[in-house]
């Protein structure tokens, strides 16, 4: 059963290649943080009927809530909000580079902070694939932000960096909560385990973020009510996505899921060369091999 985990990452990361694209049909409607919302907003009803399917015809038992599952999906939901705010704010700066390229490190962050949360262990083999997935992540990352070893050398000490490390830090917690959450249920069955997680994260994310709209910005929160149309589709994949990201959490290790995770770069990169007849310079190259090279380990470890 253990192995389901990897068939499900995979789809996880196809998804979410998928989410990206449809995205972009309302990145030019909507802010980034009302594109966000638009995610969480749409996705919580097809949660909400993806969880009643299983209690009325899988005949799962619904799981009980306790006081540790609530505060580990309240701290994963406010990690990816804030995620998406310190990401916006990183982009505001002038020279954002290195900050860019630090913001793709979570693969670690989540190995440490799942180790000390919630007592992961790592073998060797998965700890040399993270490495390795992280340069080549890096590697990638470098090279759509133009980034050199002298802006390198210089933006170390730039506030972008330690935003960008920020932003790693806060994506990265939000997985390992989402993984402590449904862990915290405790319950027999991990497909509802996963399923409930979600529905709640997205419940309350949806009731943060749209008290912040009502507050704060409620012509954009008009805009996204207005584009439902467009807005839809990327619940509904988004929705799918997320039910195989948080399966799979539940069945393994944080860090070996966003390892193996790391495929959709590879998605990316198929669909840029034979789809988009795009062409890949020796550095994204040279990524992407490393890249594949972790996910192959990844596999071994698993």
């Amino acid at each position: 059963m253990m192995t389901l985990w990897i068939p499900v990452t995979i789809a996880a990361a196809f998804l979410q290649n998928l989410r990206s694209a449809l995205q972009k049909a309302i990145k030019d409607r909507l802010s980034t943080t009302g594109a966000a919302y638009a995610r969480f907003l749409y996705a919580l009803p097809f949660a909400a009927i993806y969880v009643w399917m299983l209690l009325t015809l899988g005949q799962f038992q619904l799981p009980a809530s306790n006081t540790e599952f609530l505060i580990y999906c309240a701290l994963g939901g406010i990690s990816q909000i804030l995620f998406t705010v310190v990401l916006l704010w990183m982009f505001s700066f002038r020279s954002f580079a290195v900050g860019t390229t630090f913001s793709k490190l979570e693969i670690v962050l989540i190995a440490i902070l799942g180790s000390l949360l919630l007592g992961d262990k790592l073998g060797p083999v998965a700890t040399l694939a993270i490495v390795i997935g992280a340069i080549g992540t890096v590697v990638l990352s470098s090279k759509q932000s133009r980034l050199t070893l002298g802006n390198f050398a210089h933006g170390m000490g730039e506030k972008a960096t330690w935003v960008g490390l920020l932003c790693a830090a806060l994506l990265g917690a939000s997985v390992v909560f989402f993984r402590g959450a449904a862990l915290a249920l405790n319950g027999p069955d991990f497909i509802m385990a996963a399923a409930f997680t979600l529905f709640v994260a997205l419940t309350m994310q949806t009731l943060m973020m749209g008290t912040w709209f009502i507050i704060f910005d409620r012509p954009e929160l008009f805009r996204v009510v207005r584009e439902w149309r467009r807005a839809l589709p990327v619940g509904i994949v988004g929705m799918a996505c997320s039910v195989c990201w948080f399966t799979a959490f539940t069945l393994q290790n944080a860090a070996y899921v966003r390892a193996l995770g790391q495929i959709e770069l590879i998605f990316t990169f198929v669909v840029s060369i034979f789809y988009f007849r795009e062409k890949i310079t020796k550095l994204e190259l040279l990524g992407i091999i490393l890249i594949a090279s972790a996910v192959i380990l990844i596999l071994l470890a698993g």
